[in-house]
């Protein structure tokens, strides 16, 4: 019996399936590919890269498909990837003594860091997202989809990274509409369901509908729990879309509420600058005054706090160079010559090491 499968659903992805199948060729025993109803090459570049291709008919329930892939699979665990990701760095996690084969019996799902890409001169956001799951567990939600399992949650983060790159722009329009519908359906079902919103907050936010963006997000933070995984994600994508819709009354009392929660996020004192510079620029009287030292002050928050890679959500470098280097840009704004040469420098390293 094999000990772990590779398990995909997928649709014309003839641009990247070979790239993901790869990454993990050798660290799977089996690679089992569901497709539902490509047209292009993804089946045959499936099948040369050494999967076995089944086929499913798509029915606008991505919880079908997965359940129905998971289906051909008999191995003890199941590492459950999309076709623009691929595994990147130590892939140690996927070992035995990590993931035993029967009968050891499964004590967790596990869970990995997902860093998004959305395009070259963006910064990558990171999420955990549970994607190796012991044989039997199963999921459920048209769109999102979780899985479900009387396994003990939170899931266990192992140190394993992917990169996705279905956000940059020419992704996103493959998707146009698709996702919104779907989560829509689930809301109509599920109207207090927090994630679902934080989710269509999030489509909103990437197709640069803010004002949607924010009262989705909002609601997304009134149905949540304090404790729920995604709040952090919710409260900063919030402020983002609230500024971008020039929504700033709202924006700051909302800053203002949820500062407190929030004191070592980087990712928050980051959306915080880039909120009272936006409202600085427009009320210039009391920019120097009043409004420019918080700036200031929540991006040198930023590099007191450092790098949150295990907050959900969080951005490379919002604790490190995108602070340092904005303050560079700041100091040299204002003039303030020593300063902004300091904190370049600080950028320039701090870039280094990240890369490293």
């Amino acid at each position: 019996m094999p000990r772990l499968a590779l398990v995909m659903i997928v649709r014309n992805e003839a641009r990247c399936i070979a790239r993901c199948i790869d990454s993990v060729r050798q660290h799977v025993d089996v690679m089992i590919v569901l497709d539902t109803g490509s047209t292009d090459d993804t089946v045959a570049i499936a099948e040369r890269c050494g999967a076995t291709v089944h086929h499913f008919t798509w029915c606008d329930d991505f919880s079908a498909a997965r359940n129905a892939a998971l289906a051909f699979s008999d191995a003890d665990w199941n590492l459950i990837l999309d076709a623009d990701e691929w595994l990147e760095g130590d892939v140690a996690a996927l070992g035995s003594q990590t993931l035993p084969p029967a009968p050891a019996p499964a004590r967790f799902i596990g869970g990995v860091r997902i860093v998004n890409q959305a395009g070259p001169d963006q910064p990558a956001a990171r999420k955990f997202i549970p994607r190796i799951l012991p044989r039997g567990v199963r999921y459920e939600g048209r769109i999102h989809e979780q899985p479900v399992s009387p396994l003990p949650l939170p899931m266990t983060v192992l140190p394993l990274a992917l990169r996705h790159d279905g956000f940059e722009d020419a992704q996103l329009a493959r998707k146009a509409g698709r996702n919104e519908a779907l989560l829509r359906a689930e809301l109509d079902a599920n109207p207090d369901d927090s994630y679902f919103w934080f989710q269509l907050g999030r489509e909103h936010l990437v197709r640069g509908n803010a004002d949607a963006a924010a009262d989705a997000l909002l609601s997304a933070h009134r149905t949540s729990a304090p404790d729920a995984a995604w709040r952090h994600g919710v409260v900063v994508a919030a402020l983002q879309a609230l500024k971008r819709a020039e929504r700033f009354d709202e924006a700051l009392a909302f800053a203002d509420a949820e500062h407190a929660h929030w004191q070592r996020s980087p990712d928050f004192y980051f959306a915080v600058a880039d909120l009272y510079l936006e409202y600085a620029s427009r009320n210039p009287a009391i920019a120097m005054g009043e409004l420019l030292p918080i700036v200031e002050g929540a991006w040198k928050r930023c590099l007191e706090i450092g790098e949150r890679p295990d907050l959900d959500g969080s951005v490379e470098g919002c604790g490190s160079h995108l602070a340092a280097q904005n303050l560079a840009m700041f100091y040299e704004t204002l003039g303030i010559e020593d300063e902004a040469q300091s904190y370049t420098e600080m950028a320039a390293g701090m870039r280094g090491r990240l890369a490293a």
